[in-house]
């Protein structure tokens, strides 16, 4: 249990870390259709040759492995939430965790059906499995995150899947009122663990109502809603301005609904757009971020 707790929080660290850094490659949506596959001899050694496998195949680093969990899955595929929901603790219906064993180099060495008990006893074999294996790895930095399903096909062919969890998810922070537009790329930068540049700018909108879920995707993405008009912008805004003094300090006019749309830069990488919704009156905001490549 100790060990799985050490794996759920640092399954929450990455999955938070990946959300700004990525600039989304290889990111299928589910596990079942267009990735990354390869089959393997089951073999002293076979984790490792797996993960090499998938490197080649995708031209993209697959990182360090982190965990590896032996599963019952009822002999089905799972999808990558899915795997990434059972990584991070949760339970899944219909999917037992028979174990879960830290990431590292002597487990890469080993055989699949050794570490299908869900315990790494060392090299050697066994029975057939009848398990299915997740390997989850992360990339140096935070960046990406790998999730590998291998399911047993004979007795010694695993047929192994892998996904790639990319930029289409979007980090979400809740805010204070009194948090200043520093703080808040302060928060941005902890929560990802990388440094951004900014903010180049800031958007005042106003509205009636609090957007919807999907009108918040649609400013990510660097569009417009109609329950939501821009009124201000402002050049390079003052790191100690409160978010709920931007409007004003923008020369806004007043409304029931508040938002701004940071724009922060990231090296290399391009752009991040962070729109922050007012709650409660500007005590309490919500800000979510995503990269963007419009410009």
């Amino acid at each position: 249990m100790t060990a799985l707790r050490t794996i759920t929080r640092r399954a929450t660290v990455v999955a938070a870390a990946l959300i700004v850094g990525l600039t989304a490659a290889y990111t299928p949506s589910h596990a079942a259709g267009d990735e990354a596959r390869t089959t393997i001899t089951d073999h002293p050694g076979a984790p490792g040759t797996m993960l090499r496998q998938f490197q080649d195949l995708t031209g993209r680093p697959v990182g360090d492995l982190d965990t590896v969990l032996a599963v019952d899955a009822g002999g089905r595929t799972l999808t990558a939430d899915q795997m990434e929901a059972l990584v991070a603790g949760e339970k899944v219906d219909g999917v037992e965790v028979v174990g879960a064993m830290p990431g590292g180099r002597d487990i890469l060495g080993t055989t699949m059906a050794d570490l299908a008990d869900g315990r790494y006893d060392g090299i050697g074999g066994g029975e057939t499995p009848t398990t299915s294996l997740i390997f989850a790895s992360s990339v140096p930095g935070g960046r990406d995150w790998c999730l590998t399903m291998c399911v047993a096909n004979g007795k010694s062919i695993w047929e192994c899947l892998l996904s790639r969890r990319g930029a289409d998810q979007i980090l979400t922070l809740d805010l204070s009122g009194d948090t200043t537009v520093g703080g808040t790329k302060a928060a941005f930068e902890k929560a990802n663990g990388v440094a951004v540049t900014g903010p180049d700018t800031v958007d005042t909108l106003i509205g009636d109502r609090e957007p919807s879920a999907d009108e918040i995707r649609t400013l990510l993405d660097g569009g417009d809603v109609e329950s939501l008009r821009r009124v201000a912008t402002v050049e390079a805004p003052d790191p100690d301005w409160a978010l709920v003094d931007v409007a004003e300090k923008s020369g806004a006019p007043s409304a029931m609904m508040k938002a701004h749309i940071f724009t922060f830069g990231l090296p290399f990488i391009g752009k991040v757009l962070v729109v922050c919704i007012s709650h409660n009156n500007g005590k309490t905001w919500k800000c979510s971020a995503q990269p963007w490549s419009g410009w």
